[in-house]
């Protein structure tokens, strides 16, 4: 499967890289005094398909008013005297590629893909990446003081009709203190010991590939033989990077221990600062044994959060919790899908199944007795959970939504503020859109005279 989704997209830049070549000269649109190639269309599309976007020809349209947006703006920020550092643009540029990379399966393969050295395609990508960052962060400038009061979120939201009013589901605030197994140095040495017997077969002649796939526990690389593809220090845990950069090529790692078990690796390639390894990995499991202490530590403390009040909860998550992702935010659980703005209130029927039917027989205030927990992968863990608060299913209000309701007030504010922006400046700019383009819904009208041209320079 994976080597003919490589082999389609291979065949699919191949042809916009062509089909770029072949309409080289062809002008797409004029921006005041910039040009768009049919070309850089191409080029954009096929990097748009190389980090895994669909294939979709209507799409270029799009991709022609971005092109065109990003021109007004980065011509303005010329003039406001907006641009960006040389080592951040390279940041981005590297970034790009590390991402490239390793969707096409290795800097290797990239390159036949992209007919031409990876270092080739960051020189011909760097500006236009340049310009796209220039272009946005001329937008965050037009954008920077736009703000909502209070006053402006209520106007906002008594323009809602009101059968348009967004309707919020049940949502709860949840707290949980984790405590996972930990199993004692010889409670480990069987699963250490079974890697070390793995390791000697591949160093007696076994192949590590074949074996990675027979007992490597990591589901996701397993079934390409243990293969992780390129990473850089920043995609690896800390124990599993050390290993990988001191490697030589074709060296099989003893034995280490990270977080997520025990591993061996072997290192296929390096260049620069990325590595391709594969790594076979054996996930140590809780015993009963281990499983009694957990729920004794999680009794106990349980007991000095609500028998001897020695501890508040959020102070017992921090202190005393094995969950990295709400330990140090008082023990609260994060809707997921509203993690950027760190929202802890989370609709009921997005709950894991075993948190809600805990949180289900809870009154708000209350802490549940420690319960036993199973993840996706089936490892088993005690939890104490803290239901902090309960909003029931209800349309918006400002009572209770002011916080989602100005931050719906804010992006509406700042998208008018930008298209306003661009109304004004594109009336004032000459634009020509080629007749291929004509029937693009998003740049109807966009096109404009030399009188146009005449008034921008003359202001």
């Amino acid at each position: 499967m994976r080597k003919f989704g490589i082999a389609v997209l291979s065949l699919v830049l191949f042809a916009s890289v062509a089909h770029a070549q072949r309409v080289l000269d062809k002008v797409a649109a004029v921006v005041g005094s910039s040009i768009i190639l049919q070309s850089d269309i191409e080029s954009t599309y096929a990097q748009y398909i190389l980090q895994g976007q669909q294939m979709q020809p209507a799409f270029k349209c799009q991709l022609l008013q971005q092109l065109v947006t990003q021109k007004l703006l980065a011509q303005q920020a010329v003039i406001d005297s907006v641009d960006v550092k040389d080592d951040e643009v390279d940041n981005e540029v590297e970034r790009r590629m590390r991402g490239m990379i390793q969707r096409a399966g290795g800097q290797e393969r990239l390159e036949q893909f992209l007919n031409r050295s990876v270092i080739q395609y960051k020189d011909e990508i760097r500006p236009d990446i340049k310009e796209q960052m220039i272009a946005q962060r001329m937008q965050q400038k037009i954008t920077e003081k736009v703000s909502v009061t209070p006053m402006d979120v209520k106007k906002f939201y008594e323009g809602i009709p009101k059968d348009s009013l967004p309707l919020y589901n049940k949502e709860v605030e949840v707290g949980v203190i984790a405590f996972n197994p930990s199993l004692t140095k010889e409670e480990k040495e069987i699963y250490r010991q079974k890697l070390e017997d793995i390791r000697a077969r591949i160093k007696a002649g076994a192949d590590f590939g074949n074996m990675a796939t027979l007992y490597s526990q990591d589901t996701g690389s397993a079934p390409d033989g243990g293969d992780l593809g390129f990473q850089d220090r920043s995609g690896l845990v800390k124990e599993f990077s050390a290993m990988a950069f001191k490697l030589k090529a074709g060296e099989v790692s003893p034995v280490f221990e990270t977080e997520y078990g025990f591993h061996i690796l072997q290192v296929i390639e390096r260049r620069g600062e990325q590595v391709h390894a594969r790594h076979i990995l054996i996930i140590p499991q809780s015993t009963p044994t281990s499983l009694d202490r957990s729920k004794s530590k999680a009794d106990s403390v349980y007991n000095l959060i609500t028998r001897n009040k020695k501890i508040d909860f959020s102070s017992a998550a921090s202190f005393y919790s094995d969950d990295k992702d709400t330990k140090f935010n008082g023990g609260m659980m994060l809707n997921l899908e509203n993690v950027q703005n760190r929202s802890t209130y989370i609709p009921t029927d997005r709950l894991d199944p075993q948190v809600a039917a805990v949180v289900d027989t809870m009154k708000v205030g209350e802490i549940a007795k420690p319960f036993i927990y199973a993840d996706q992968a089936g490892k088993k863990s005690y939890r104490i959970l803290y239901l902090k608060s309960v909003t029931e299913a209800h349309k918006a209000n400002l009572a209770q939504d002011f916080p989602r309701l100005k931050e719906i007030a804010q992006d509406d504010k700042v998208n008018r503020t930008v298209s306003e922006w661009f109304e004004k400046k594109r009336k004032e700019t000459f634009i020509r859109i080629d007749p291929e383009y004509a029937q693009c819904k998003q740049l109807k009208d966009w096109s404009t005279t030399a009188t146009a041209s005449s008034t921008a320079k003359t202001n």
